[in-house]
This record gives structure tokens, C-alpha cells and sequence, in this order.
């Protein structure tokens, strides 16, 4: 089985770092245009209640650059752009925003094998010492595929290769949040057969395992309820592990509104009144309008 992917995070990285210079030094003065900035499609949402900390991901709205993305993003009044190449990072705080969470070594590879967890480990070492340096508090990490590897191997391997890391985080005051991915959806960018953690509670064992308060998940609410469903209950359950939240409408990981299966206001709420105090990053793949859909988005999570 083919599990490598067109498109990746870490190529959409890759295509953003190619933005020049003046896109950088349009972020860097757009300040003053941010509060009358309107979003596209005729859409001014601006966040009304900032109880949920809401954040964007870039890469499902290529071909937008980070600079123009993010200048929509302060205009409605988001906290953060993430997953952003860390070039990006001054200019973000330029607009009031930060970066929630920081890429890695993306989920192509990750710490299910052996073989794999030095060169994750060293990416993940390097974008630690960033993070610190910039005051981002969150990173991205993955388990990769199982290619063969047993539950109980892949999760000995988990463990093993994560706490050779955790100890730096905890040092450098960075929470190593990771990400459950589906995999029952063989579609590019929408599911990822044979990804080992593809389960909400192996991803929790993890941590629970390693046992430090810089291991968290991911908590993707698209991609757990693709895989498990009753998305409420597991929120409540393992709010204790929860580094930070991802959106998504099913099926389709496209726009979070009514066409879709999940009611995302109770959600948010609950994440609310349970008292959680991370970011909430909006990672679905627009198929209209790209400003006008994250308004939507961004308005339906303002609970």
C-alpha cells in the first residue's frame, strides 16, 4: 500500500517558504488595516465572545499565502495562524497573532517504527529550540505507519521514542501534542491508511504512559469522528491529555456548517464550561469562497 502522500503539511511548508520578501513586509505593516479589513465574499464576522481561542491552518487554503491569511485572520479577531513556517512568526506577532502550534517532522514518519525515530528526533529537537525562542508553546508530532508493526510493538516504540524527547520539551516549557489521524479514508489530505495512531485511545495511552505534562494529543475532531464518533463524551473524558483541537466537517473535511454530520457549538461549549484553555484551529478545506468559509467557521465556534 502506497501511505505516502501528494500533499503533505511539510510540502505546503515547504511551497509557503518560497513567499517572497514583500509578502513578509506586507504582514509586517498591516496592522493598522486589520480592524477595518473586510474578510472576502462580502463577510465582516468579526469574534464576538473569545472564549474559545481560535487559530487557522494555512495549508487548506492554498494557494493563499500566510501573509494574506493571516491578515484576514487578525481582522476577525483569531488569536493565531499555525502550523506557519517559522520565518513567519515575528510578522504574526506584528498583527497580534502568535502560532498555536508549531510543524515537525510531519506524519509521513514518526515514532511506531525504530527506524525512524532518530530523524524525527532531530527535527523535533531543532523546532523545540525555535519554538522556546519565540514563546510557542505547542508542537506537532505524529506516529507515522505501521508498515507491519504490531499494537504492542508500535506502542513500546511510541513510548520509548517519545520520552527520549519529552524531558527537552519539558526543559524548554513546549507541549508535544500528538495528533490521532483516520485511517479508514483513502483520499489525499482526508485519511491516512495505516497510520498507527489511528485510534483516540492508543493516542492517549501515550501519553498517559510517558506521563509529563508536556505529552499531549491532538484532539482532531474530524478525524475522531470518523474513526470513533460520540465526540462529546471522549472531549470530557480525555480533556486531561487535550494539547489542542482541530475542525473539520464530516464527511468531506470540508466547511464545519449544517451540511455536515457534526454540531460543532455544543462542542465548543463544552470545551468551554469543562474549562480548557487551548487553541481551537480551524483545518478544513474550503469549497467556496475561502474567506467567507473561515468567517462561517470562526462564527459557529464563537460560542
Amino acid at each position: 500500500m502506497n501511505t505516502t502522500p501528494l500533499v503533505s503539511r511539510r510540502n505546503a511548508l515547504k511551497s509557503l517558504a518560497a513567499t517572497t520578501a514583500v509578502g513578509l513586509g506586507a504582514l509586517s505593516g498591516a496592522r493598522a488595516a486589520t480592524a477595518s479589513a473586510p474578510a472576502a465574499g462580502g463577510s465582516t464576522y468579526r469574534i464576538q465572545h473569545g472564549r474559545i481561542k481560535q487559530s487557522v491552518v494555512p495549508w487548506c487554503f492554498n494557494p493563499m499565502t500566510v501573509p494574506e491569511l493571516a491578515r484576514h485572520s487578525a481582522a476577525m479577531g483569531l488569536k493565531s495562524v499555525e502550523l506557519c513556517d517559522p520565518k513567519f512568526w515575528p510578522a504574526l506577532k506584528e498583527l497580534g497573532l502568535t502560532c498555536a502550534i508549531s510543524g515537525s517532522h510531519g506524519f509521513a514518519k514518526g515514532f511506531a517504527r525504530t527506524e525512524e525515530h532518530e530523524e524525527c528526533l532531530a527535527v523535533l529537537r531543532k523546532r523545540i529550540e525555535e519554538c522556546a525562542a519565540a514563546g510557542v508553546e505547542r508542537i506537532i508530532t505524529f506516529s507515522g505507519f505501521r508498515r507491519g508493526v504490531s499494537d504492542e510493538v508500535g506502542m513500546k516504540n511510541m513510548v520509548d521514542g517519545l520520552k527520549k524527547i519529552v524531558g527537552f520539551a519539558e526543559t524548554k516549557k513546549v507541549t508535544l501534542c500528538l495528533e490521532m489521524l483516520n485511517s479508514r479514508v483513502a483520499v489525499n489530505m482526508k485519511g491516512h491508511p495505516d497510520y498507527f495512531c489511528d485510534d483516540i485511545e492508543r493516542s492517549v495511552e501515550v501519553c498517559r504512559s510517558i506521563g509529563s505534562e508536556r505529552m499531549k494529543v491532538l484532539f482532531d475532531i474530524y478525524h475522531v469522528q470518523i474513526m470513533h464518533g460520540d465526540i462529546l463524551t471522549r472531549i470530557k473524558q480525555h480533556l486531561p491529555y487535550i494539547g489542542h483541537v482541530h475542525t473539520a466537517g464530516v464527511p468531506g473535511r470540508n466547511e464545519i456548517d449544517a451540511k455536515q454530520e457534526i454540531n460543532y457549538p455544543p462542542l465548543m461549549q463544552a470545551l468551554v464550561d469543562l474549562g480548557y484553555t487551548g487553541y481551537v484551529g480551524q483545518e478544513f478545506i474550503p469549497t467556496r469562497d475561502k474567506i467567507a468559509s473561515l468567517a462561517d467557521g470562526v462564527r459557529i465556534c464563537d460560542v
